[in-house]
């Protein structure tokens, strides 16, 4: 069979080849702060004898011929040559260098590479074999040599070359360190692998393909594809190199595969093909790794838990539904409330001035009670609704006489006591999100993704306490079509009750409720403040005419009785009792109409309070998850084209 027609010298890798290179050059650049120098040791290695093979003429292929001892390497490669150009006999080790023979005249830098001392360099006789023109052949030491470096030498050259031809003896054709050591590791390099059984002349022909047949089972044991039927593989063949048997074919399958010049190719394929293979655990992994949308969403519900944001929503429309009925209540209620308020401020101030009065204070239970206060929810006086409405919590703050600020601090409050997350739910949440985006990832990068959510943990539930404070110092304004923000907002009464309970009350309301009041508010000490709707004005003023009508009921039902006035008793009576209906049964309608607002604001506050905590845990958790998420989808996609399966 004449040999196959030289292409054009290839000076680079060809066209499906680069993109696996430049693949396993990014992978290990993105790799690199996540798996340990060891993991990546072999890819660099494969890219950098890559780099190295391209700066020589790819249109050279080098192939060495190896073996245990007495195979008969060294008879072969002179047979190859047609000269003696390695030594040759039964003194073991005979090969103590590599040596070459090199059909070509620009092989000498490829050579300097290879580490080929330049008296062990050799030419095959002149005029060239054209059928092996390109071909550069090296004779190796035995790979069980006794002597020292013989095993280390031939280890590193055959990382170096392009293919090998393992020369096998009927004796040793079945050696363990042959197979364990080199053939099995090396399967993945079948398209550029010779197996030779040599020295068939000394065996019948029957025998000769018995020891053939189970030399082939071996190597496809070893996991050694042959090229059997036309397709890609090993070649196996018998050969006699004492008596020529066998090496006209051998020869003329070189000149086939040295004429494709494809030989290097090959070999650096088959090189990332190893090195992908073994990488495969540390970027691939079972399941479907990444954030689902609904992880996303239970990690910002977990936190909007943290921070209370559906309790702050129903306490905010409660209170806004009772900031309403006492808007529109009747101008008689208005009245009493005003009296409780007062008789409290007189009881605190009372206790909290008793020391310096001489006295030791009232006690709690000696004043419980005492005025009919007993229902502190009622506690602010109708003058502290402002057009604004809600109640001021600073103008609470200023007509106590030690301030809430100082009452907490006089109390013995913590710091701790300001936050509004709480440390246990957000923890849970955080571990609970890790978790599930480190589900179906590899090892390394699991680990990655729990370290940055660690490290958004770290500080998040501050974090949040400080967001949730910015939340409520927004406004909260009436608009068509529901609640939104913009400017200051009091809290809707909410955080600034006091505990129902009497008088204890009272002053356990403000050793809680207005420190919890003031663990809300903004280091600025911006107020808290609900927008008041224009109808309550209306009503209110609905309250004081009703009150004048029963006012003058009244008047008029004295001067009937002192016959001032000369008009049937049951005219002023009957305006009298319309009046007094009138003023509850607006106060009614009122809470009635007070039910969808309140719901409305209510849920404003859950919403601007949920989204400060989403945002929050986005910046600080899901954002960096995501980052290393989208990291190692990125050198997923890398692995991929790298291990030629894109």
């Amino acid at each position: 069979m004449p040999p196959a027609p030289p292409r054009s010298a290839p000076t680079s890798v060809g066209h499906a080849l680069r993109p696996r290179l430049d693949a396993l050059r990014e992978l290990v650049g993105l790799s690199g702060a996540r798996l340990d120098r060891r993991t990546l040791a072999e890819a660099r290695r494969v890219l950098e004898e890559a780099a190295a093979r391209q700066r020589y003429s790819l249109d050279l292929t080098v192939v060495a011929i190896a073996g245990s001892t007495g195979s008969g390497k060294s008879t072969l490669f002179n047979a190859l040559a047609r000269a003696q150009l390695s030594e040759a006999g039964v003194r073991r080790p005979t090969t103590a260098l590599p040596v070459s023979c090199a059909w070509s005249d620009r092989a000498e830098g490829l050579l300097d590479r290879l580490g080929i001392p330049a008296r062990a360099r050799r030419q095959p006789v002149r005029p060239y074999d054209r059928s092996l023109n390109g071909l550069v052949l090296l004779d190796l030491p035995d790979h069980d040599s006794a002597a020292a470096g013989h095993r280390e030498q031939v280890d590193r050259l055959l990382r170096l070359v392009d293919a090998v031809i393992w020369v096998v003896d009927p004796e040793k054709y079945a050696d363990a360190v042959l197979h364990e050591r080199y053939l099995q590791p090396l399967a993945g390099y079948a398209e550029v692998t010779f197996v030779v059984l040599n020295q068939v002349d000394r065996l019948s022909r029957d025998a000769a393909d018995q020891v053939l047949d189970d030399l082939r089972r071996l190597l496809d044991e070893d996991g050694l594809a042959l090229g059997e039927h036309g397709e890609p593989g090993a070649v196996v063949m018998a050969i006699s190199a004492l008596t020529g048997e066998g090496i006209g074919e051998l020869r003329e399958l070189l000149g086939q595969f040295t004429a494709r010049r494809t030989a290097a190719e090959l070999r650096l394929t088959a090189d990332v093909d190893g090195v992908s293979a073994r990488l495969r655990q540390a970027y691939v992994a079972d399941g479907r790794p990444g954030l689902t949308e609904q992880a996303r969403l239970e990690f910002e519900d977990r936190l909007a838990e943290s921070v209370g944001a559906q309790a702050a929503g129903l306490a905010a429309e409660r209170a806004w539904r009772r900031d309403a009925e006492r808007a529109c209540t009747t101008m008689w209620r208005r009245a009493r409330r005003w009296y409780r308020a007062v008789i409290a401020r007189v009881w605190l101030w009372l206790r909290a001035m008793g020391p310096w009065l001489g006295f030791s204070g009232v006690d709690e239970d000696e004043i419980d009670g005492v005025g009919g206060v007993s229902d502190t929810s009622e506690f602010a006086p109708a003058d502290e609704y402002d057009e604004g409405g809600g109640h001021d919590v600073d103008a609470l703050v200023a007509s106590d006489p030690l301030g809430a600020e100082a009452s907490v601090d006089a109390a013995g409050m913590p710091a701790a006591a300001r936050r509004t997350a709480s440390r246990p739910l957000v923890e849970q949440a955080v571990r609970t999100l890790a978790h599930e985006a480190a589900t179906g990832l590899p090892g390394p990068w699991a680990q990655a993704v729990r370290e940055a959510a660690v490290r958004g943990a770290d500080g998040l539930a501050d974090a949040l306490d400080e967001a949730t404070a910015a939340a409520a110092s927004a406004p909260v304004v009436r608009r068509p079509g529901g609640w939104h923000t913009g400017g200051s907002w009091r809290a809707a009464g909410w955080l600034t009750r006091a505990d129902e309970g009497g008088v204890r009350g009272i002053s356990r309301g403000w050793r809680t409720g207005v420190g919890r009041a003031a663990a809300w508010r903004t280091h600025g000490g911006g107020a808290v403040r609900a927008a008041r709707p224009r109808w309550w004005t209306v009503v209110a003023v609905g309250q004081v005419a009703l009150l004048g009508l029963q006012l003058l009921g009244v008047a008029g039902l004295v001067g009937v009785l002192t016959g001032d006035f000369a008009v049937p008793w049951w005219g002023p009576g009957l305006l009298l009792a319309g009046a007094a209906a009138g003023g509850p049964l607006l106060a009614w309608c009122c809470r009635v109409a007070a039910r969808g607002p309140a719901r409305r604001y209510g849920l404003e506050i859950e919403r601007r309070l949920r989204e400060a905590a989403a945002g929050c845990g986005r910046a600080r958790v899901l954002e960096p998850v995501a980052a290393e998420l989208l990291r190692y989808q990125e050198v997923r996609a890398q692995f991929v084209i790298a291990a030629g399966e894109a």
